[in-house]
């Protein structure tokens, strides 16, 4: 009955709208006691009733009057009230924002009436739990909807009740947690303060109240109520926010507040600090705003010890074995904090912060668990510590490289991050890289892996040999291969004496154990450092590079299908498509590519042939790419044939040929979409399908109009689309393709996808804009 009435309303006819309404309320009267999921449900239908239904007036008056005077009605009318303001903004409705805008403002004159029903709800409830319940939830609901009078409830006995609630002590869980987010709501409700200045203040006074609660809670360790006191406390400093920024200490900027917060944060457990991020990450946004210098030395000491208590909470237990974890709960958390620290460090001074840290290891001698969160933090600013003048850098980069083998596997792996951040320290530095020994250089076929290194040792460069120790462990290798990424990313000059042993790396990839997206890495570092060797010595090492991976293509294609499955290439494609991608050397005028010979590329046809789902590598692969779609209509083809466009249409051999691929494609395409429900079901192909005939214009206006390619395209033919229909629509009009295609994007208007609909709107019209200019 609800999803009729959500859906379906409009369907039923006006004059019975009143006898629906009429039973519902019937219905519901006489199931009042059975299954509250069943109360729920037939509330909701009301409700959803109520706020279509235009002729019913006064809706809240109407209940209110039929059943606040029958006791065992209470529940459901309760119910209904509390629904009601939740249904106002619900997409499922088919109301107009006219409608919307006349409920709320009929909900605002009888919202007075609700809060009466609810004082004597009180009253009637006496202890009973589950009333008091629904009557915090309901009011909860009417907060959320923002038309409470603000001066009216800050006066009002439930506001009392609410605080008298959260201070017992003999509080069940249920009823607290129903208070906390009454209180919530009411806070949320209240964010303009200046104009909700009376419920502003009782509720400011009314939370800071809640401190000898909180531990009290802390003390009967019932987790389940200090987390809703943090939510509580986090609320109104969200509230507040600016009054805390603009006039720290001073009437509702009071920095108790704050105080508040950083008792949760002292909690041991880790999910409690967890729900003031958000706060603290709006606070840090707004004092970097007003950039002064008085005003963040006042909050200078709050996040100091935000600082400290969130490095407490990273710690590891102290029995953990192995690498921390980064995909469970923890893990994610960890990387919440590493993300905060890097928003509100500037307000403690990284230079500051991060000499402080290392202090805390030079000077003492803390566990190990300790030493691992010190250094997880280290390594989360160690990208915006000032490198100029700074030799702490330079002697915590030596402490962490010298650490031995025999410290915790964690405290190893985190240290091996903390070098890849401070891999500007390194460029700085480059006495940390060493010089490459002759020797050091293996035979290109002799393979190299765990236990053999070409980057050792370390005496002669500490940084590459600590980072290879960790790359022939296979717990830290991940981490060693991201670590070496970062480095050859920022010391592309200095690792070029490198460039052997990186390679040797590359051959030997599948030695260690890495992950796809840290072996990609590696390439990736490798490739970066490629591009600034002597440009005589590109093409070689080039194909040396990509010699592995083609090799292993060979053999991925060369075998036979096992289990009706082919061998799946993108292993070492992804690899090839990541080194071609960063070997960007720079080439002056007049000086011949380094990359221009290419003997792998006759393997992509073959890659395309043996693998459906595999990519043309280049255009003259196009007539395979069709072959294959024919048997295997993936959208993604389709996709790939408006990169072509976009790659080689500015080409004037190409045009009719990228013309040709569109029919081509649309053969099986429009046979795909005949099929039953064929546009509901692969909206994708009809996206993708409709961006290529309309790039495939473009290429065409764009040849025909001769607009060259280069960075002054935008600047020459700012909409070359619209340009193309506008004088030169003919090349695609007279295409045999075009009627149907045109009769497809008719059909496919109704298309409820709405990256579908809009391809296709677009399509369309470019196509009205045609007839509207040659007029």
């Amino acid at each position: 009955m609800k999803m009729k009435i959500q859906t379906s309303f409009y369907e039923l006819p006006t004059d019975s709208h009143a006898s629906l309404r009429d039973s519902l309320l019937s219905h519901i009267q006489n199931l009042k006691d059975l299954s509250p999921v069943i109360v729920t449900q037939l509330a909701l239908a009301i409700a959803d009733l109520a706020l279509q239904m235009a002729s019913w007036k006064g809706c809240v008056q109407t209940l209110v009057e039929k059943y606040s005077n029958d006791v065992t009605s209470l529940p459901f009318l309760l119910e209904i009230l509390t629904v009601l303001p939740e249904e106002v903004h619900s997409r499922s409705l088919r109301i107009g924002a006219n409608r919307r805008t006349e409920i709320i403002e009929d909900l605002a004159y009888y919202s007075s009436t609700v809060i009466s029903l609810l004082m004597t709800c009180v009253e009637k409830a006496g202890n009973d739990e589950k009333m008091l319940i629904k009557i915090f939830r309901c009011l909860g609901s009417w907060f959320n909807l923002g038309v409470l009078d603000s001066t009216f409830m800050a006066n009002s006995k439930l506001l009392s009740l609410l605080f008298e609630v959260l201070q017992q002590d003999k509080t069940s869980s249920n009823l607290h947690e129903a208070a906390s987010d009454c209180v919530c709501s009411a806070l949320y409700a209240i964010e303009n303060v200046e104009t909700n200045l009376p419920l502003a203040l009782q509720l400011f006074q009314g939370v800071l109240t809640l401190e000898t609660a909180y531990h009290m809670a802390v003390a009967r360790e019932d987790l389940d109520k200090v987390l809703n006191y943090c939510r509580v406390f986090t609320e109104l400093c969200e509230t507040f926010l600016d009054k805390i920024v603009c006039t720290p200490g001073q009437g509702l900027g009071d920095l108790r507040t704050l105080e508040l917060l950083l008792i949760c944060a002292g909690h041991p457990q880790y999910e409690v600090v967890e729900i003031s991020f958000n706060f603290w990450y709006r606070l840090g946004e707004h004092l970097y705003k007003t950039d002064d210098a008085v005003i963040h030395s006042i909050f200078k000491a709050y996040i100091q010890r935000l600082l400290h208590a969130l490095a407490r909470h990273c710690q590891l237990d102290a029995d953990h074995e192995g690498v921390p974890e980064e995909t469970d709960d923890f893990g994610e958390f960890r990387m919440r904090v590493s993300d905060l620290v890097k928003d509100l460090i500037f307000l403690v001074g990284s230079v500051e912060c991060f000499a402080q840290l290392y202090a805390t290891l030079k000077d003492g001698n803390p566990p190990w668990e300790v030493t691992e969160a010190v250094l997880f933090i280290m390594a989360s600013i160690a990208k915006s510590v000032d490198q100029e003048n700074n030799p702490t850098l330079v002697e915590v980069l030596e402490g962490v490289v010298r650490l031995p083998e025999t410290v915790h596997t964690a405290v190893r792996y985190t240290s091996i991050e903390l070098v890849g951040e401070m891999s500007e320290v390194v460029d700085r530095n480059p006495q940390f890289l060493g010089e490459p020994r002759r020797e050091r250089r293996r035979h290109r076929d002799t393979p190299v892996g765990p236990p053999g290194a070409s980057l050792q040792p370390p005496r002669a460069d500490p940084v590459l040999g600590y980072l290879m120790k960790g790359l022939c462990d296979r717990r830290l290798a991940s981490a060693a291969a991201k670590a070496i990424h970062n480095i050859c990313s920022v010391c592309r000059d200095h690792m070029a004496q490198h460039f052997h042993g990186l390679l040797d790396i590359a051959r030997s990839l599948d030695s260690f154990t890495l992950s796809p997206e840290a072996a990609v890495g590696l390439l990736k570092g490798t490739a970066l450092v490629l591009a600034r060797l002597p440009l005589e010595k590109i093409a070689e090492c080039l194909s040396e590079l990509c010699a592995v991976q083609v090799l292993a293509l060979k053999k991925l294609l060369s075998q036979e299908p096992s289990n009706g499955l082919s061998a799946d290439p993108t292993v070492p494609l992804d690899r090839l498509a990541v080194i071609f991608r960063h070997t960007n050397p720079i080439v002056e005028n007049g000086q011949i590519h380094p990359c221009q010979k290419r003997p792998w590329w006759p393997r992509g046809g073959h890659v395309v042939a043996v693998v459906p789902g595999a990519v043309p590598l280049r255009r003259r692969l196009c007539p395979q790419m069709v072959s294959v779609y024919r048997a295997h209509q993936h959208s993604c083809f389709l996709y790939l044939g408006s990169i072509l466009v976009d790659e080689y249409g500015m080409e004037g051999g190409c045009r009719q040929g990228l013309l040709d691929m569109l029919q081509a494609l649309c053969i099986p395409t429009f046979q795909l979409l005949e099929q039953p429900s064929g546009l509901q079901n692969h909206p994708d192909t009809v996206d993708d399908l409709f961006r290529l005939a309309t790039r495939c214009g473009a290429a065409a206006v764009a040849a025909a109009l001769r607009v060259p390619r280069g960075p002054g395209v935008a600047a020459a033919c700012p909409a070359p689309r619209c340009r193309f229909i506008q004088r030169s629509p003919v090349t695609l009009l007279r295409s045999q393709v075009m009627i149907p295609i045109l009769q497809w994007a008719i059909a496919a208007t109704t298309l409820d996808h709405r990256d579908a609909n809009c391809s296709v709107m677009k399509f369309l019209r470019d196509l009205i804009h045609t007839g509207v200019a040659n007029d």
